[in-house]
């Protein structure tokens, strides 16, 4: 009978030991399964007489039970004893793995290097607001009213002055700002460099960006000379770029300085033989400079009859791209970790 059958399956069950997964398969298979001996049982129970049907379904919903219940036992009991064997074998004396080290961003590696470059030629570091008004961006450093940089596609204006704010409140276009501000509060001789972040009004691609960095450098000085200008940039070309790199100053256009100079290094991958870097000409432009123009001295409170400086301003991106040989200005703000595990260790 069907009662006798589920007092056989109960006794069974009760003394099953499962001791790998292979035997808690056949455990689930022989019990647990649609085609176990327990669905087997569910499926006479229209055999029975409608009087016995309630009591047998009781029993076998009493064996289901008990089924179901083992076989959770059996599954934590080998859970248990795998994560104790793993346990048992980790060995803390390992070393940690070493791609789960973070590294430094490629920007910050090239910023610190200029930094240290400048340092030991006895420049200081300085730094300045990101928010500035028009005055401090353009005014003080000799833009005219109508010049190209003031109009709304290279700057991104915050405010027009109005009111008892009579000046225009923009972000940054440069790191120059800087320059103003320590000249009104310091009194020569100065020498300092002032890197940071400035912002373009400009469609990002792969070799412009709206956000990027710059490093500028400021020497005010009594009888300070163009001389000692392409002196301190080829000392850092060497250092940066190696000691047979060359610069080359090329006449160029600013409103802050005159005269003005565009400065090319030699491409360190041709070594000025000529490739696709350089489009075959030998030279990688890196910065633009000049000697101070005597209106911002005096702008900034200087006399410019007893002082004279030079200035000058490089991309932080640029040098980096050229340092590492990276075409896409856009790979160092889309945090691309395999881009940036290049740079462990460096």
């Amino acid at each position: 009978m069907i009662t006798d059958r589920v007092k056989e399956l109960l006794q069974e069950i009760e003394i099953s030991q499962v001791e790998n997964k292979e035997q808690l398969e056949a455990f689930r298979l022989r019990y647990i399964s649609k085609k176990g001996v327990v669905t087997e049982l569910f499926e006479g129970l229209k055999n029975i007489p409608q009087e016995d049907r309630r009591a047998v379904g009781q029993e076998l919903n009493t064996l289901k039970n008990l089924a179901q219940t083992r076989f959770q036992d059996f599954t934590a009991n080998l859970e248990n004893a795998a994560e104790n064997n793993e346990d048992a074998q980790l060995d803390l004396t390992l070393p940690v793995a070493p791609n789960l080290q973070g590294s430094i961003h490629p920007l910050t590696i090239v910023r610190r290097r200029i930094i240290e470059i400048f340092e030991r030629m006895g420049f200081n570091v300085s730094y300045g607001p990101e928010i500035e008004t028009d005055w401090y961006n353009f005014g003080a450093l000799n833009f005219a009213d109508n010049h190209p940089a003031r109009e709304m596609q290279d700057t991104f204006f915050i405010s027009k002055g109005e009111g008892a704010v009579k000046d225009d409140v923009l972000l940054r276009t440069h790191t120059s700002n800087v320059q103003i501000r320590l000249m009104e509060r310091q009194k020569p001789p100065i020498r300092s460099i002032m890197p940071g972040r400035v912002f373009r009004n400009e469609a990002i691609s792969a070799r412009a960006h709206c956000v990027f960095h710059q490093v500028e450098g400021l020497y005010i000085d009594r009888n300070v000379s163009f001389k000692d200008l392409k002196d301190t940039l080829l000392h850092f070309s060497k250092e940066m770029f190696g000691k047979d790199s060359q610069i080359r100053l090329r006449p160029s256009y600013f409103p802050f300085t005159e005269p003005s100079a565009e400065i090319d290094v030699t491409c360190f991958i041709c070594k000025g033989k000529g490739c696709n870097i350089c489009k075959h000409t030998g030279w990688v432009e890196i910065a633009g400079s000049g000697m101070v123009d005597p209106a911002v001295l005096e702008n900034a409170g200087i006399d410019s009859e007893e002082f004279t400086g030079f200035a000058f301003g490089m991309g932080i991106e640029r040098i980096t791209m050229l340092r590492y040989g990276i075409s896409d200005l856009r790979l160092f703000t889309e945090n691309d970790v395999r881009f940036l595990r290049q740079f462990e260790g460096a």
